[in-house]
């Protein structure tokens, strides 16, 4: 197994500090030659999560310094490989999750966090499921474990974690409650959930209407005060799955504050014995200790939700496909909070 020595030039967008989105900076450099166990991946699509939402705020738990290249996870083409590892993979298509860097043309990556996309899977369609689609996954089964026949409430079945756990549930056999604005009604109808308005100031009261028994499981990326009301709608041996607090993050001060406040409610929640539990989703849970069984769960998981994808199961919302040197509006418009799905970051044309 050859390792590659040529260098490779990378055009990456640069995170210089909190900025707005039309401050991020495009820079191009020669890339080192991948290291031992890593490939060169070029990038067929990436895309804004929420996490570059808050990192842009300097608001991310854990992120690095500034200035740093943003970008949770990607799908791309080997075209490089380091010591150890099988030249065969160039010219194949992967997906890997990154956290950071992958807003690039170009990336190192290492090739144990690569898993395979089918072929003839798009690139943009694969990308809206990678973090998306495994948070949606691992929420469902791992966290809430739903049950065909159960009622869930998804808030934000309109972006991309709602949209990809609408789906998900309803192939499972599972009745979907989702909210979002009314211009996305129609749209959420579609994937299979019954809509309700979220800036309904009764939303809560509306849902209670749909499920009087309570529901087997809340998932909420909103957090705040709604949280609680999110734990009332549950019933007996019900679930709340917090993964945000998007209500939080233009606050000024600590970052970790809310997070903590949070923590604190959702552990006092847990030890009332009403039968109902409530968690905080950490998708890098168990990364740290147990990498190994990280890595194995993590590309278990993604490649179930990638061969939905390719079975035509999984439809993947696309809000808009920009190139990689826009990505200032490409944040810009994820963080309008008007779009339905994921907003990707195709290379430039």
């Amino acid at each position: 197994m050859n390792a590659t020595t040529a260098t490779t030039r990378a055009t990456e967008i640069v995170l210089p500090g909190v900025v707005e989105p039309a401050g991020l900076h495009v820079r191009v450099r020669d890339l080192p030659a991948p290291g031992q166990g890593q490939v060169v991946l070029r990038m067929d699509a990436t895309g804004v999560s929420f996490a570059e939402q808050q990192m842009r705020l300097g608001k991310y738990y854990d992120q690095p310094a500034f200035p740093f290249v943003p970008g949770y996870d990607v799908v791309g083409t080997v075209v490089g490989t380091g010591p150890g590892v099988d030249r065969d993979l160039r010219g194949h298509r992967f997906a890997a999750v990154t956290k950071v860097g992958a807003w690039a043309s170009h990336l190192i990556v290492e090739a144990a966090d690569l898993v395979p996309v089918p072929d003839g899977v798009d690139a943009a369609a694969a990308e809206t499921v990678v973090v998306n689609g495994v948070t949606a996954w691992q929420m469902m089964y791992r966290t809430a474990k739903v049950e065909r026949g159960d009622t869930i409430v998804v808030l934000g079945a309109n972006g991309g974690v709602g949209s990809t756990l609408v789906q998900l549930a309803r192939h499972a056999g599972i009745k979907v409650i989702g909210t979002a604005s009314a211009r996305h009604h129609d749209a959420v109808r579609e994937l299979g959930a019954i809509p309700v308005d979220y800036r309904d100031p009764d939303m809560y009261a509306r849902i209670r209407e749909l499920a009087p028994e309570g529901v087997d499981a809340v998932f909420d990326h909103v957090g705040g005060p709604g949280l609680r009301e999110s734990w009332k709608l549950l019933r007996r041996g019900g679930a709340l799955v917090n993964y945000g607090s998007a209500a939080t993050k233009d606050e000024p001060g600590n970052a970790m504050l809310p997070v903590l406040k949070l923590f604190g409610q959702l552990m006092v929640w847990n030890v009332l014995p009403n039968g109902r539990r409530a968690g905080f989703y950490n998708f890098w849970a168990g990364k740290r200790f147990r990498p190994a069984t990280f890595r194995a769960r993590l590309a278990e998981d993604l490649t179930q939700v990638l061969a939905l994808v390719g079975q035509g199961v999984l439809t993947p919302q696309i809000a808009a496909r920009i190139p990689l040197p826009e990505a200032g509006a490409a944040l810009a418009l994820a963080e309008s909070r008007t779009v339905l799905g994921k907003v990707v970051i195709v290379p430039e044309q």
